[in-house]
């Protein structure tokens, strides 16, 4: 099962070139998000939508997108073309990574017209005579995205994604090259960690790692949004700590010679669709500066690594994993260990 995620600037042609692409591409289908989002202005609160104010903010949004993608491809087989613009990484990671999970092979694209010509496209869309504000709000809001665009294409989508210059091509030209590169292997699958997504509560360890000045170090995982500590699910019949220091060696290259001491047990609890569960973390040492210099990213799971401050990694970290390293890093002061409820200690 395949996906073909067309990208690129609000205004670029994805959807166009979408309907000319499922033509040239035997076995394939149409699933445009836009459709989740206009059903969710029926489905939440006034003041919800008012909250996110773009849908793409909505969890709901995101987990219905890899949810019904799963679905067409299980009712359809082939392959889905996807027209969507992603301009966040966070949510690249948290839909493409969904969607590995589910052993679903995603091909990213990118449709980057220079900029002139995107704004001659957006200038010149059609105003239909019935749906002239609506359009009028539309081409507003392609001109308004241009800039988040650029800051895109600048800080992760232009690594991230196969561009193709749609400058001097039509829809159906676009279409044809797209079809000719997936065909032909010229845009590879993304290199994602395909994890199956539990089906039960799990129990994962992660190891902090320190270099000389203090600093933990943080991974950024491809498959989910926010920065992480390195570790994972420990399995079935292992040891949490010796799970944590097998997923240090996997992640980082690092291969600690003593098991680490136990800094925190944190109760996860459910969050649908997620189980929660137990996250423990574990206190790997501090790095000479040599081994803190030498850290490897030798497979596809992570796509990068930084040493953070305290200060530094409450921005970087989700608020619940903040507050689990946060009193690991009070326990480790106080040599000792804490059991906490949802990242707050008990007892």
């Amino acid at each position: 099962m395949t996906v073909v995620w067309i990208n690129g600037a609000f205004g670029a042609g994805k959807t166009t070139t979408a309907r000319e692409l499922i033509e040239l591409i035997p076995n394939s289908a149409l699933f445009d998000p836009e459709i989740i989002g206009g059903a969710l202005t029926h489905l939440l609160p006034p003041k919800r939508l008012a909250e996110a104010g773009d849908f793409q903010d909505l969890p709901i949004w995101r987990r219905l997108v890899v949810d019904t993608a799963a679905a067409m491809l299980a009712e359809l087989g082939g392959t889905l073309v996807v027209p969507m613009t992603l301009l966040r990484q966070e949510h690249r990671d948290e839909i493409f990574g969904g969607l590995a999970a589910r052993r679903i092979t995603v091909h990213h694209l990118l449709l980057a017209p220079a900029e002139t010509i995107l704004r001659e496209r957006i200038a010149g869309r059609e105003i239909p005579p019935d749906l002239s504000d609506g359009e009028v709000r539309i081409r507003q809001w392609s001109y308004d995205h241009i800039e988040p665009y650029r800051a895109a294409l600048a800080s992760w989508l232009t690594a991230d994604a196969h561009p193709v210059d749609t400058s001097a091509l039509t829809p159906y030209e676009t279409a044809v090259r797209i079809a000719d590169a997936v065909g032909s292997g010229a845009v590879p699958a993304c290199d994602i960690v395909q994890t199956p997504e539990p089906t039960a509560e799990t129990l994962a360890a992660g190891v902090l790692l320190f270099d000389e000045q203090d600093r933990v170090l943080l991974v950024d995982p491809t498959y989910k949004p926010g920065w992480e500590f390195p570790g994972g699910v420990v399995e079935r019949g292992e040891a949490p700590a010796r799970a944590g220091m097998r997923e240090v060696a996997e992640e980082t290259g690092i291969r600690l010679r003593e098991v680490p001491r136990l800094l925190v047990v944190d109760w996860e609890r459910p969050t649908p669709p997620g189980f929660g569960g137990l996250r423990l973390l574990f206190d790997g040492g501090r790095l000479a500066s040599g081994e803190a210099s030498r850290v490897l990213l030798p497979g596809p799971e992570l796509r990068g690594w930084r040493f953070a401050t305290e200060q530094e990694a409450a921005a970087m970290l989700p608020p619940v994993r903040y507050e689990r390293l946060r009193w690991a890093l009070r326990a480790r002061e106080r040599g000792t260990a804490l059991y906490l409820e949802a990242g707050v200690p008990v007892g």
